[in-house]
């Protein structure tokens, strides 16, 4: 190489941009924040699945309950008393766990509750177990209470807090077959002239809800502020209740939190058959020797002559004395021109009656005498084995044993006084220790009553139905799912139906779980 210096070419490198690796980042990023959207929305719906899973549970749960109902009501009387009855029974309507599992989120139990009444007769409390539909008034039945004694129904209905006679009319207007309106009632006329206009039912109701439709009725009136219908006034609903105080308010100015609702059947009924299910004696019957025969077989047979000789003699109210003891033979080929009105016809009555063979007369007294000691042994015998009605059942009288004060003033004949006593005397579940009080005429065994006043009560009144309802919730110990529902039971035959049935979840699981029944022990 010659002295020439080499020319030494230089590379400057270029300059790089970090560009791509913030890109990579940002991707990276949203793939991270997209993975966990999908992996929270993921977790959502498995969530919601589990909870609806929960929630099916929980509706079996109700499921559960209602057929524990339906087989305590396939036991004998008698028997279900044993097992508690089916007024208050915890042990076997209170807490009972249908999933065992020692995680409350998935320990599912059953409970069925009931209105329970304070010593006022007032609803108040809660209960487990039935409720006796008789205890409500039946609006299905209110016309043939009309029928026998004219102004009864109304007088049943402006018994209910905050009822005024013009909603009364109406209501006896919309269910009544005529179109002509009552003094203060609405037919055919005032609804065809409404927008949108729609015809008088003139025909039994097929919901207690339907009384929305009559003229006057309002949800305030029909349901009051027990929005979630547990029985009493939680604290949201007491505002509403403020909120809502012009209606629904009663003559002394007091507010029905329950509602109408609560005292309103169309199922209540009970059962004309004897205690242990044979059919009662017909004492109508104009088959004498039938009457006698079966009589005979039932009762003693003072009864059966005494009974058989009032159907073909009626009552005497003469000045001749009784005979003390007096027997014979009846002669059959009379006919029976007397038909008992009530079985009180027989108590403490007397019927004159010339045996066959017999030149005269005598007068018998009555085997049931109108003796407080006496009535009290009699009175429940005859109830229990006769009858003036064919009929194998029996609907809309109101149980005095069970039913709230606000639905004893409305029974005809029935006086605050009368009221204040049953209310003080009765026990709410009386087969548990007072059998003779499974019957009406404990009123007047007992001195509540006169005859005459039991005569007036009678047509309206009874010892019990047996036709249940039972509001029954299904739940999980941990409060992680809830379903509620309602139904009524037909127990007048051995074996019970199912007549109605409604979900009412969506108002919530409406008590506290520690009311219902948590038997879970935390670890």
């Amino acid at each position: 190489m010659t002295g020439t210096r080499a020319q030494v070419s230089r590379k400057i490198p270029k300059q790089r941009s970090a560009m791509v690796l913030i890109m990579v980042l940002v991707v990276v990023a949203f793939l991270a924040l997209g993975s966990y959207a999908f992996s929270d929305l993921m977790l959502a719906h498995q969530e919601s699945a589990e909870l609806s899973i929960r929630q099916t549970q929980t509706r079996a749960l109700v499921d559960s309950g209602l057929d524990s109902v339906k087989l305590f009501l396939f036991s004998t009387p008698d028997i279900r008393l044993e097992q508690g009855g089916i007024y208050d029974n915890p042990t076997l309507f209170k807490g009972r766990t249908v999933i065992d599992d020692p995680d409350p989120n998935f320990r599912g139990s059953f409970a069925v509750v009931a209105p329970s009444l304070d010593s006022s007769g007032n609803y108040g409390g809660l209960r487990y177990g039935l409720e006796d539909e008789s205890t409500r008034l039946n609006l299905n039945t209110l016309l043939a209470l009309e029928a026998q004694s004219e102004g009864s129904g109304k007088n049943l209905l402006m018994a209910l807090p905050g009822m005024t006679e013009d909603v009364a009319d109406a209501i006896l207007d919309w269910i009544d077959e005529d179109d002509e309106a009552r003094d203060l009632g609405a037919e055919i006329d005032y609804y065809s002239g409404l927008s949108p206009a729609y015809a008088c039912k003139n025909g039994p109701l097929e919901t207690v809800e339907e009384l929305l439709l009559v003229r006057g009725v309002t949800p305030a009136l029909l349901f009051g502020a027990d929005v979630n219908r547990n029985g009493t006034i939680d604290p949201h609903e007491a505002e509403g209740e403020s909120a809502n105080s012009s209606q629904g308010v009663a003559d002394d100015g007091s507010y029905s939190g329950s509602g109408w609702a609560s005292y309103l059947t169309l199922y209540s009924m009970e059962s004309n058959l004897s205690a242990d299910g044979s059919p009662r004696i017909y004492l109508n019957n104009d088959d004498l020797n039938t009457l006698y025969t079966s009589l005979s077989e039932k009762f003693p047979a003072e009864w059966a002559t005494f009974i058989v000789a009032y159907r073909q003699n009626g009552p005497y109210t003469g000045s001749q004395e009784a005979t003390s003891g007096a027997q014979g033979t009846l002669d059959m080929t009379r006919p029976a021109r007397f038909p008992l009105s009530q079985l009180l016809d027989l108590v403490g009555a007397k019927t004159r009656v010339r045996f066959s063979g017999e030149i005269s007369s005598v007068v018998l007294n009555s085997p049931i005498p109108a003796e407080i000691g006496a009535m009290n042994i009699f009175l429940p015998q005859l109830m229990d084995g006769a009858t003036i009605n064919p009929a194998t059942t029996i609907p809309g009288r109101i149980n005095v044993n069970q039913a709230s004060a606000t639905i004893l003033r409305g029974i005809p004949g029935m006086d605050e006084d009368i009221v204040n006593q049953i209310i003080t005397r009765r026990s709410a579940d009386p087969g548990t220790d007072q059998p003779g009080r499974q019957y009406e005429t404990w009123l007047l065994a007992e001195g509540v009553v006169t005859l005459d006043e039991m005569k007036l009560l009678q047509p309206f009144i009874c010892g019990g139905g047996q036709v249940f309802r039972a509001q029954v919730v299904g739940y999980f110990q941990g409060g992680s799912a809830a379903s509620r529902a309602e139904a009524i039971f037909d127990a007048t035959t051995a074996a019970p139906r199912l007549v109605f049935w409604r979900d009412i979840s969506h108002l919530g699981r409406g008590f506290a779980l520690e009311t219902l029944g948590v038997d879970y022990t935390e670890q």
